[in-house]
C-alpha cells in the first residue's frame, strides 16, 4: 500500500513539538510526500533551516491482511526519524540516505483506522553525513538547498509470519551460476526454500534447500552453460527469479520475485576487468539533484532519462555522488547496462578546528554505511563501492578518528562484499594502504599541464592529493601499484548566457576560466579526455558532471537536463578505443 501523496504537516523550529503534543495532534499544515518540505513539489518550499519537522497520516490497513505481520517501509527520511502510530512510539532510525522498517502488527488492527506519525530531527550544526547539503543558509560553490524529512517513498506492505526477508545474490561467473544468501525471519521445522531461474525461453534451473538447519540458507543454483548470458553495459541481460519459501508438503508460505545478471569484476595489474575483459570506464559524475524536487526525482521517469541522457553523451556508467540514489535509479541501471559506483554522502562531518581534529566522522558512519551496502549488494549495475570523498587530513604520527573511520568503513564493506572493489576514499586521503583502487581529484583545465600532472603514472608515481604542498603536508600512504583512475576532472564552467553577453546572471560556479567559446569548450573536453584515454596504465574516468546544480554550472546538460552541447560530438569522442583497452 503506497502512501505517497497527502499528509498532515508542521514544522518545528525549535523542536518543541514533542512537549507541544504534536505526536497526537491534528498538524495545521499539508504536504506531499515523498517531496521534502525544502522543495517546490513538497507543496512547502522553504529552503530556510528546518530544526525538526512533522508529519501525520491517517491509514487503514486492509483487513484481509489480518494474520500476516504488517510493515511499514521509509526509504529515506532526514535524519533522526521516529514513528508513531496512535501516540504510541513504534521505531526510530538515524541516517538521511538509507532505509528503514517498522513492523507494526502490534500496534494496528487490521480494517480499523490509526494514525501514523513521524518526526524529522535535522541539525544544522552536529557533524552528520548530509552529503552536498549546505550548512550555510544560502547555496554556494558546490553545496546546495538541504533536504529535510521524508524524501523517499513510504509504503506498508503485508509479509506471512515466517517469511522471506531480501535475499543476496552473488553472480559467479567462473562457475556459471548463482550464489544465494536467503535470510528468514525465523527458522522452523520441516520448511525448504525452492529458487527457480527462468529465461526468455523458459526454464534454466531450479534448486530447492532445508530451511531448517542454518539461519541463512545458503545455496548455488548452477546454470547450463548454452543457457549462460552474461551481463554487460553492451548486454544487460537479466534472469528472472522466483524464490519460495514452502512446508514439506509443497504448500506455499512465501514467495518473492526478482531478477539477477551474471556479471563479474576483477583485477589484473592496472585492469578493472568487467566479466574478464577490460572496459575503460567512461563515467560521469551524477549528483541525483532536480530543480524542483531537489534530491527526489519528481517521476520514475526523469530517473531513467538521466541514465539516457548520460548515454548518449557517451558514458558508460557514473559515480552516484555524494547521495545513496533511489534505489529505483539502480534499477534501471540494471536494465539499461549502466555502470555504477554507489557511495556514501559522507560530507558534513568537518568541525572547523585543528588539523588532526577538524574531520570526525562517527561510528555512525560506518552503520549507515552498511545499511546502504546491504540494500544495493544483489545490484549488477555497481561495480564498485565508495564509502568516503575527498576526506582529508594531514598524516602524521597520530592514528585520529578519521584514520579509525576511513579502516572500518573499507574493512566493513569488504566484509560484506567480497565481489567488489572498494576505494577507501575517493580522490584525497588515501589512508588504508591496501585500497582496491588508488585515484586522484583534479580540475586543471590546461590538458597539456594536465597531461605532465598525470604522466607519473607510468612511472609508478601517479598525481595523488595535494602533491604540491610537500611531503610534511602529504595526506595519503604511498601508493602500492593499484588500479588507478582520475575520478573527478574536468568540470569545465560553461553558461552560453553569459559567454554571449559577458553579463553575470546571479550566482554562478565552476572549475577554472571558462571557455571563451563554445568550439573552445569542444577543444578543451577532448583534450583532458585524450590525456586519460590515452593512458595505458588508466583504466577509467569520472566527468564532472552531468547536470548543472543550482549555481555550479558545470554540467554536460542544463539543470532542467537539455543539452548545452552537441551529444554526438561528445559521444564520438568517448567511444573511440581507449589505450588500457587496446592492449
Amino acid at each position: 500500500m503506497n502512501l505517497n501523496g497527502q499528509w498532515q504537516f508542521a514544522q518545528d523550529p525549535g523542536d518543541s513539538g514533542f512537549e507541544r503534543g504534536l505526536v497526537s495532534s491534528d498538524l495545521p499544515d499539508m504536504i506531499t510526500v515523498p517531496f521534502a518540505p525544502e522543495s517546490e513539489l513538497s507543496g512547502i518550499g522553504n529552503v530556510d533551516f528546518l530544526t525538526a519537522v512533522w508529519y501525520r497520516r491517517e491509514v487503514t490497513v486492509p483487513e484481509d491482511w489480518s494474520g500476516d505481520r504488517v510493515l511499514l517501509h521509509f526509504q529515506a527520511v532526514d535524519y533522526d526519524a521516529t514513528v508513531w502510530v496512535d501516540g504510541v512510539e513504534v521505531g526510530r532510525h538515524r541516517g538521511g540516505f538509507t532505509g528503514f522498517t517498522v513492523d507494526l502488527t502490534d500496534a494496528v488492527t487490521p480494517g480499523r483506522p490509526c494514525w501514523l506519525t513521524v518526526r524529522a530531527r535535522d541539525d544544522r550544526d552536529s557533524p552528520q553525513p548530509r552529503g552536498k547539503q549546505s550548512t550555510r543558509f544560502e547555496k554556494y560553490g558546490c553545496l546546495y538547498t538541504r533536504t529535510t524529512g521524508i524524501w523517499q517513498t513510504v509504503w506498508l506492505e503485508s509479509v506471512p509470519r515466517h517469511h522471506l526477508r531480501r535475499p543476496r545474490i552473488t553472480p559467479n561467473v567462473a562457475g556459471t551460476s548463482f550464489e544465494f544468501e536467503l535470510p528468514l525471519s525465523e527458522n522452523r521445522d520441516n520448511t525448504m526454500i525452492r529458487i527457480a531461474i527462468t529465461d526468455d525461453a523458459g526454464t534454466v534451473a531450479v534448486r530447492s534447500v532445508r530451511a531448517d538447519l542454518d539461519l541463512s540458507p545458503r545455496t548455488e543454483v548452477r546454470l547450463p552453460s548454452e543457457r549462460a548470458r552474461r551481463w554487460s553495459p553492451d548486454d544487460p541481460y537479466l534472469y528472472d527469479i522466483v524464490i519460495e519459501l514452502r512446508d514439506l508438503d509443497g504448500n506455499l508460505i512465501d514467495s518473492v520475485v526478482s531478477y539477477a545478471g551474471l556479471r563479474s569484476v576483477s583485477i589484473v595489474g592496472m585492469q578493472v576487468r568487467i566479466n574478464g575483459s577490460t572496459l575503460f570506464q567512461r563515467l560521469v559524475l551524477d549528483q541525483g539533484y532536480y530543480p524542483d524536487g531537489i534530491m527526489t526525482a519528481p517521476t520514475d521517469q526523469a530517473l531513467i532519462d538521466d541514465i539516457r541522457l548520460s548515454q548518449d553523451a557517451g558514458f558508460n556508467g557514473a559515480r552516484l555522488h555524494q547521495k545513496v540514489f533511489e534505489e529505483r535509479f539502480l534499477y534501471h541501471a540494471d536494465r539499461m547496462g549502466y555502470l555504477v559506483w554507489g557511495e556514501f554522502g559522507d560530507w558534513g562531518c568537518a568541525t572547523g578546528r585543528g588539523p588532526f581534529d577538524h574531520q570526525q566522522p562517527s561510528q555512525g558512519y560506518v552503520t549507515q554505511w552498511l545499511e546502504a551496502v546491504e540494500r544495493d549488494y544483489s545490484h549488477p549495475s555497481i561495480v564498485g563501492w565508495c564509502p568516503l570523498n575527498e576526506t582529508w587530513q594531514v598524516i602524521d604520527d597520530k592514528i585520529t578518528v578519521l584514520d579509525d573511520v576511513t579502516r572500518g568503513m573499507f574493512l566493513a564493506t569488504k566484509a560484506l562484499d567480497t565481489s567488489r572493489p572498494v576505494i577507501d576514499s575517493s580522490g584525497y586521503a588515501h589512508r588504508v594502504a591496501e585500497t582496491d583502487i588508488y585515484d586522484s581529484h583534479n580540475y586543471e583545465q590546461d590538458p597539456a599541464k594536465f597531461a605532465a600532472i598525470m604522466a607519473p603514472l607510468a612511472e609508478g608515481k601517479p598525481y595523488a592529493n595535494p602533491d604540491d604542498q610537500g611531503p610534511e603536508r602529504r595526506w595519503s600512504l604511498p601508493y602500492r601499484g593499484q588500479p588507478y583512475f582520475c575520478s573527478e576532472f574536468g568540470g569545465i564552467w560553461w553558461n552560453p548566457d553569459v559567454a554571449a553577453s559577458g553579463v553575470e546572471q546571479g550566482d554562478s560556479w565552476g572549475y577554472g576560466d571558462r571557455p571563451r567559446t563554445e568550439e573552445e569548450f569542444y577543444e578543451r573536453f577532448e583534450g583532458l579526455l585524450k590525456v586519460l584515454m590515452d593512458d595505458p596504465n588508466m583504466f577509467g574516468y569520472c566527468y564532472t558532471q552531468l547536470t548543472d546544480v543550482f549555481q555550479e554550472q558545470n554540467g554536460i546538460f542544463f539543470f532542467d537536463r537539455k543539452p548545452k552541447f552537441d551529444l554526438a560530438r561528445l559521444r564520438s569522442v568517448q567511444r573511440r578505443v581507449a589505450a588500457i583497452e587496446a592492449e
